[in-house]
């Protein structure tokens, strides 16, 4: 028997996909902000990529200034709200909290920081404003979280701001692609109208720029195109059978459950190729849609998977079983797939290499691909001198995010290939005041 069973209605779905973070009530907001210690030089602010002043945000809290903390947060990261929520924070600056040097749980600083932006979201508190037109306009292709982070730096500088986004809900990865039990739509959705409701920026949905003809016009109406495009479709596996019925990408898979949900048909049997935290995300997701089995296979070993461990470990305990060492050789099946043969690997010199003779087969009525995401190739050709690094990433200046071509700017999953919701946002802020210095 598995775990969860089939979700068929709202009620089961979110009873299967509780919050992994839940919102702290005023108690336990106010004992976990007396267990700060208020560090001088502290190590959570240097473990945070967007450098958000942590011990000060918590003193407010504990003296119930809760927009003053509020306000702190979202100086420093726009999208702080939901960074509170889906950062990895046990990895990040709950991981560097100093009680951990103790062996005492760590201050939940994450559940902390989204007390305190959840009220001023909830409560529709003004806490920061446009600043006086300045009589430039910069145009942002992408309506996730550096698009939105460098539309609202830019705000507050006078510019005019328009988002151009290809989907119908903005966030990014936040509605479309992070796992339901990490936060939910309405979270998302909340943040982005409150920022846009003080701050002004415009987004054109179903806008997707594809053509020349399309950037050549954006280039004559604005003064600077910040590209927050993120990345693609799960990459293909090159394997045959991957065209049959039942073969998902796993980050479609997570954006067709969150938008259907309970009505999101899941096989009984799923295999789910990959090792980083999407692929962990997908079995999670695929267990608590109530399937009988699912099967995590990575071509190399545990102690080589890109996922972190906790994000394992919750796969885990929603009784995903777990292969390593084997690669995917073909997807069998006569239409749909009925399994997956895969070959067992061994590390050679630091490389995968086939062990000869080493075939299997898992059953299976599903696959979920989670090898990658392809960038954004396609519009990047579109772009006249527009440098790219090897690995298909928009090279950028490390300081401004400006890219060989003067008139664009870069942020997010574009430049650093698929990263943290935190690095995105923080990389929009700062392309913002690149544009600002040119």
């Amino acid at each position: 028997m598995p775990k969860y069973n089939r979700p068929t209605t709202e009620a089961e779905f979110r009873a299967n996909f509780l919050q992994k973070k839940p919102l702290m009530n005023d108690t336990e907001a106010n004992y976990g902000s007396a267990k700060c210690l208020f560090c001088y030089d502290a190590p959570c602010v240097k473990a945070c990529p967007t450098g958000i002043d942590i011990p000060l945000f918590i003193k407010q809290i504990s003296t119930r200034n809760i927009k003053g903390a509020a306000k702190t947060i979202f100086t420093a990261n726009w999208l702080g709200n939901s960074c509170g929520i889906v950062c990895p924070t046990g990895v990040l600056c709950e991981g560097a909290c100093v009680y951990n040097e103790q062996d005492i749980v760590p201050v939940e600083i994450g559940r902390l920081q989204n007390y305190a932006t959840n009220y001023a979201i909830s409560s529709d508190i003004e806490i920061f404003s446009a600043g006086k037109t300045n009589g430039r306009k910069v145009a942002v292709i992408g309506a996730g979280p550096a698009g939105i982070a460098c539309a609202c730096e830019l705000r507050t500088m006078g510019y005019e701001v328009d988002i151009f986004e290809a989907k119908e809900k903005p966030s990014g990865l936040n509605v479309h692609g992070i796992a339901p039990y990490k936060i939910t739509n309405e979270e998302a959705l909340a943040e982005v109208e409150y920022l846009q409701r003080y701050l002004g920026f415009r987004i054109y949905y179903r806008s997707p720029i594809t053509t020349k003809e399309q950037l050549s016009e954006l280039e004559q109406k604005y003064d600077a195109i910040f590209l927050g495009v993120g990345l693609g479709i799960t990459a293909p596996l090159r394997i045959d059978g991957e065209d049959k019925k039942g073969v998902v990408g796993a980050v479609e898979f997570v954006e067709e459950l969150r938008e259907h949900r309970h009505n999101l048909s899941v096989g009984h049997r799923v295999v789910v190729i990959g090792g980083g935290n999407t692929a962990m995300d997908a079995a999670s997701e695929a267990a608590r849609m109530g399937a009988d089995q699912v099967t995590l296979v990575y071509r190399r070993d545990k102690a080589s998977m890109g996922a972190y461990g906790f994000e394992y470990d919750l796969a885990i305990s929603a009784e995903v079983d777990s292969i390593f060492n084997a690669a995917p050789v073909a997807i069998i099946g006569d239409g749909s797939v009925s399994g997956v043969k895969f070959i067992k690997t061994k590390i050679v010199d630091g490389r995968v290499k086939i062990v000869e003779g080493s075939e299997f087969t898992i059953d299976c009525d599903m696959v979920i691909k989670a090898t990658g995401q392809a960038k954004q190739g396609h519009l990047y050709q579109l772009i006249d001198n527009l440098s790219l690094d090897a690995k298909g990433r928009i090279v950028v200046d490390k300081e401004t995010f400006q890219t060989s071509n003067p008139r664009y700017f870069a942020g997010g999953d574009a430049v650093n290939g698929g990263a943290e919701v935190v690095n995105a946002a923080y990389h929009g802020k700062m392309a913002a005041r690149g544009i600002d210095q040119t």
